[in-house]
């Protein structure tokens, strides 16, 4: 498997300002009470120019189904949105569920992202469902909704063929390409002239950690909701790597749950919303964010309490000498080339806030 007409650089970012590596952002575009989609899709614009003007490294979208509070069901719809509202910042997908998704529909999909965005566009590929089993099985047309994750890389090798535009001779997809792609910039001379986005794999586990290191591929690790696995998923990543045309070596991002605030206690009223959020979301009640005056009115269970408590140990929160200390933290804990930050609150104020707080707290230049 090759990336044509891709380089290294399009990975491995550079740090900014103190950053001890690049610093970039993971956008579920969240829906709070009270508010709409549209609300959250214009935080969503609002915070890419943002992160560009700040010197985040790429902003991601993270693709869900069936939750009312998440907005992320069409991860390429809403980067072909950001593209058009940004000019420099890397975008991409954190990730695109390739089980839920013919592989030509994919390729097509970033194709285009590409030709609008040339050099910008990453495709982060996820093997779950981002959602539950009966959603899983309405999206893709089957009573065995595991059954993609299960096909995962050969659906890998699929996608990648139509992005190269290299099926061999013979192959039933031979004559088929996925338009915009290379077959549309080949010159006279046989030069493919557009390069295609760089793959990453993503995951919470070691399966895909083990898959990223045996193809020489970027790998994206889920920190903010799999913190036991992370070690022992880079760890595995990095002793299995081998060197590919696309890396010499081993590159490694990490999701992280950040919020940072103008005082603690706002930050841990927001962070305990999101908590809230969360349980609802894993005891099968989706809905909107709540606002942290219902979560502070909110009686937990001691059962709840315990995960609220858990949960909230994972995720990096306070001011922001506090937030960048516990990022930086863990980056050294992990040795993450990469630290991507999803920062969970009710208002898109505080979230924008907790981004400007964080780039101030690492010197990142203003643009």
């Amino acid at each position: 498997m090759t990336q044509a007409d891709h380089t290294p650089d399009e990975i491995r970012g550079k740090a900014a300002g103190t950053a001890p590596v690049p610093l970039s952002v993971l956008d579920l575009v969240t829906v709070g009470a009270g508010r709409t989609a549209t609300d959250a899709l214009r935080t969503s614009v609002a915070l890419s120019r943002l992160a560009e003007s700040r010197g985040f490294h790429r902003y991601w979208v993270a693709e869900h189904h069936s939750m009312p509070g998440v907005a992320s069901s069409s991860p390429a719809v809403i980067l072909a949105h950001l593209a058009a509202h940004t000019d420099r910042i890397r975008l991409g997908s954190g990730g695109v569920m390739l089980p839920n998704h013919a592989p030509l529909v994919i390729a097509e999909q970033f194709g285009t992202l590409e030709a609008m965005a040339p050099g910008r566009i990453d495709l982060g590929l996820g093997r779950a469902p981002g959602t539950d089993g009966a959603t899983a099985a309405a999206l893709r047309r089957t009573d065995r909704p595991h059954e993609g994750a299960d096909d995962f890389p050969q659906q890998l090798v699929e996608l990648t063929r139509f992005l190269d535009d290299d099926f061999p001779d013979g192959h039933p997809y031979r004559r088929v390409h996925a338009v915009p792609g290379p077959v549309q910039g080949t010159s006279p001379g046989g030069v493919q002239c557009p390069h295609r986005p760089p793959v990453w794999l993503l995951g919470s586990s070691g399966f895909s950690a083990r898959l990223a290191a045996a193809l020489g591929l970027p790998f994206a690790f889920a920190h903010h909701f799999s913190a036991q696995n992370t070690i022992p998923a880079l760890d595995l990543y990095r002793e299995s790597f081998r060197p590919s045309e696309v890396l010499d070596a081993p590159y490694a991002l990490i999701g992280v749950s950040a919020l940072a605030a103008d005082d603690e206690r706002e930050a841990r009223r927001q962070v305990r919303a999101a908590a809230l959020n969360m349980i609802r979301l894993r005891t099968g009640r989706p809905g909107l964010v709540p606002t942290p005056e219902e979560a502070e009115a909110y009686e937990f269970s001691p059962l709840e309490q315990e995960f609220v408590d858990g949960w909230n140990s994972n995720v990096i929160h306070g001011t922001a000498d506090g937030v960048r200390t516990g990022l930086d933290d863990l980056q050294k804990r992990t040795g993450a080339d990469e630290l991507m930050i999803t920062s969970h609150a009710h208002s898109a104020d505080l979230r924008l806030r907790s981004y400007e707080l964080v780039a101030d707290a690492y010197d990142l230049p203003q643009r």
